[in-house]
This record gives structure tokens, C-alpha cells and sequence, in this order.
């Protein structure tokens, strides 16, 4: 009997383009990263198989987000808010181990990495301002302040799968947690995507 196709190789380059959903672990009033509870991207990644089951590799992506940003108080006093989106994105390095299914398409992946991730933690303030005579704030519309974005580092582990279209291209799809600066940032993000081999 003729041996059976192996699908990945000892050694090979991986380029994958893949879209992807992130979700908050929090409320969006209680996360401080993104300050929503959900966005919409997408990324690509390059790896390296130096062995049949391990790869190290750099991956960037980008997410539309948008948040509810406080304004400051209108001339009747009352709070104002407005939409925000903005571009909360990352570069991070990975590394890979991957267990190619002997003589199947399939290859069930594990992975983790850390970077920086940029675009988001914004703060808006707002600071009363009393009449010389009383201690009752003057409404007569007060706008807040707004800083910028802020970068932060972050890990990430999780796990998927590709499957093998031909030996050269594959679809993968994956799952992964990601913590930044402690519980309040932490969010997960699934992808799925093309695979390119070489």
C-alpha cells in the first residue's frame, strides 16, 4: 500500500488571515480597556515551524470599537454622553504546539503569547466649578475632559484547530483569553481564518 499523505510538514512557514470577535469579561461600564462589550476586527499572523509540533511567530491585529464617552453637563444640568469608536489594536509574539493527526487533515493547537495592546483605557473627568457666592455648582453647560489612549502589556493562552484544505492552504479557528493590567481588562477573542504554508 502507498504511504499516507502527510498534510504538514517538519518544518514550514505559516501566514494566516483571519477575522475576529472580542468580548469583555465585564459589563462595559465596568471594563477599562475597551469600555464596550463587544468589537469586531481582524489580523494576521506569520509562524515558523522549526519541529513538526512547535512554531514561534508575530501576530497584529485590530478591532473597531466603540464606547459611551461622558461629555460633560448640558446648560440644564444633566449629563451629556456621545459614541466613541475608535481602533483598539495589538502586536504580540507567540509560540505554537501544534499535533498534526497522523495521516488526517486535522491538527488541534495550543498557544500563548504576550505584547502590547494599544487604543483604548481612555478616561473622561469632569471637575465642578462654584459660583464665588455659594457652594452650588454654576450650570451653564460644562464640557468634561478627555485623555488619549493608553498602551498596555498583555498575555494571552488559548487553543484551536486547522484543518488542512490542501497541504498548502487550511481554515483555522481558535479561542483564546487574554489578561491586561489585572480582572477588570481581561477579554476573550475567537477567530477564524485562512492558513498559507509554505
Amino acid at each position: 500500500m502507498p504511504p499516507c499523505p502527510e498534510w504538514y510538514r517538519d518544518t514550514e512557514w505559516n501566514v494566516s488571515l483571519w477575522g475576529t470577535y472580542i468580548f469583555t469579561a465585564n459589563n462595559w461600564r465596568d471594563d477599562r480597556y475597551f469600555e464596550s462589550d463587544h468589537a469586531w476586527g481582524g489580523g494576521v499572523d506569520v509562524k515558523y515551524f522549526f519541529h513538526r509540533y512547535f512554531g514561534v511567530g508575530l501576530e497584529g491585529w485590530a478591532t473597531e470599537s466603540t464606547r459611551q464617552r461622558f461629555d460633560g453637563f448640558d446648560f440644564n444640568g444633566q449629563p451629556a454622553f456621545s459614541e466613541d469608536s475608535r481602533v483598539i489594536g495589538a502586536v504580540k509574539g507567540t509560540l505554537t504546539l501544534r499535533y498534526p493527526i497522523h495521516c488526517s487533515r486535522f491538527s488541534p493547537y495550543l498557544y500563548g503569547g504576550g505584547g502590547a495592546l494599544f487604543g483604548g483605557e481612555e478616561h473622561d473627568s469632569f471637575t465642578n466649578l462654584f459660583s464665588s457666592s455659594t457652594t452650588k455648582a454654576v450650570s451653564v453647560g460644562f464640557p468634561a475632559t478627555h485623555t488619549g489612549s493608553t498602551t498596555r502589556g498583555f498575555g494571552q493562552v488559548g487553543a484551536g484547530l486547522e484543518i488542512r484544505l490542501t497541504p498548502h492552504i487550511g481554515w483555522m479557528s481558535d479561542f483564546s483569553w487574554n489578561v491586561v493590567n489585572g480582572p477588570d481588562n481581561n477579554f476573550g477573542m475567537a477567530r477564524s481564518g485562512i492558513t498559507f504554508a509554505f
